[in-house]
């Protein structure tokens, strides 16, 4: 049996910096991830991909020297997962590289939309000496599709089991949930916030990148009124496929509804935000997915939020609520996996989306490719 290894580059609308997840890949389609690394972006990497999530002057310019700079952070990332292995660029097939989102819009303006992630796949294979698949999202959107989730597909691969039907949780900046049923079908779509709001608002009030295992929430009170405003989003009550970005959930979009709130103090608007990110979860399974799930698997930078994991159990009692890390792979490698994944199915002609979680016209096989 071969086996090919392959590396997968993710940053996510969290802004926290780059994961990168080793994976061995056999013949057979069995997967393994063997290592991580992460880095976190330079605050002033970070400042700027955050502001370019929003219009503004010289995006051209300034778009293209993120884009750089992303694809050095990616390098360097790669670098530092190779040495740590003991590998060299020759070892390893190709590099699934998700790039930088800053704006998505799927099926707007012109009836295709647009999905931008930031990245120089050139540069990066070029820094680097390993071939690079990227732009996964552009051909399910040129498909028809939304362009996300992707990773239903690798979830179903990894965590679907023939005894249960299980769903797992993906909370970074926006969440966004998988469906894998027993019978061998698949689902899923974006819930809506995950952490975004919750680490703008205290970076704004307190200074720190985020709330810490949810602390500074566990604080304050919720706010009934503010939330009922704040679930009125018209996102919420949207069918699947559906997917959504910082494009929505963004300060400004919660600052136009505090604004009918005056006097909210702080500390409770982040409990209602924890409580937002919580609901959009539960809210969505019971209105969309209903049926007899046996786990939540959560991953993603939410999975470590603690307060945010209590209030899910609440919410799904029904529910076992679980870390990924029990089946085998820790919340903070599971995107990063995905993507060198999605990697691998390019290099194999195969296909990375699902139709009936996008909306994509069939099966495609996702994303570009640049030769070392």
């Amino acid at each position: 049996m071969t086996q090919e290894r392959f590396i997968g580059l993710m940053s996510g609308t969290s802004l926290d910096g780059v994961d990168a997840v080793l994976l061995q890949a056999e013949s057979d389609g069995r997967v393994q991830a063997l290592n991580h690394h992460h880095q976190a972006f330079s605050p002033a990497l970070r400042a700027e991909l955050l502001a370019l999530n929003e219009a503004g002057d010289n995006e051209l310019q300034r778009a293209a020297l993120a884009a750089n700079a992303v694809s050095r952070a990616y390098a360097q990332v790669v670098q530092a997962l190779l040495l740590a292995q003991g590998l060299s660029p020759l070892q390893i097939r190709a590099l699934g590289a998700h790039g930088q989102t800053v704006r998505h819009r799927p099926g707007e303006f012109d009836g295709t939309g647009f999905t931008l992630q930031l990245l120089n796949a050139p540069l990066l294979a070029e820094l680097t000496g390993i071939s690079v698949v990227h732009d996964f999202r552009s051909r399910d959107l040129a498909a028809g599709g939304q362009g996300a989730p992707l990773v239903p597909a690798f979830h179903r691969a990894v965590f679907g089991r023939e005894d249960a039907d299980v769903a797992v949780l993906n909370v970074g900046g926006i969440s966004n949930v998988s469906l894998l049923w027993a019978h061998g079908d698949s689902g899923g779509f974006d819930c809506g916030p995950g952490n975004c709001l919750m680490d703008g608002w205290i970076q704004r009030h307190q200074g720190a990148d985020y709330d810490a295992d949810g602390q500074w929430a566990a604080q304050g009170q919720v706010l009934p009124e503010l939330l009922r405003d704040l679930l009125a989003e018209p996102f919420f009550h949207q069918a699947p496929p559906r997917s959504t970005g910082r494009d929505l959930f963004h300060l400004q979009w919660l600052d136009h509804r505090l604004a009918l709130h005056p006097g909210a103090q702080p500390v409770d608007v982040q409990a209602t935000l924890l409580e937002l990110s919580a609901r959009c979860v539960a809210d969505s399974l019971a209105r969309f997915a209903p049926g007899r799930w046996q786990a939540l698997m959560v991953c993603g930078g939410g999975a470590f939020n603690g307060q945010l994991m209590q209030r899910l159990e609440s919410l799904l009692p029904t529910l076992r609520v679980c870390s990924s890390a029990v089946a085998g792979l820790p919340p903070m490698q599971v995107e990063g996996a995905a993507f060198a994944w999605l990697a691998m199915r390019w290099v194999r002609h195969l296909s990375g989306n699902l139709p009936a979680v996008t909306g994509a016209s069939g099966p495609r096989v996702l994303g570009s490719y640049t030769p070392a």
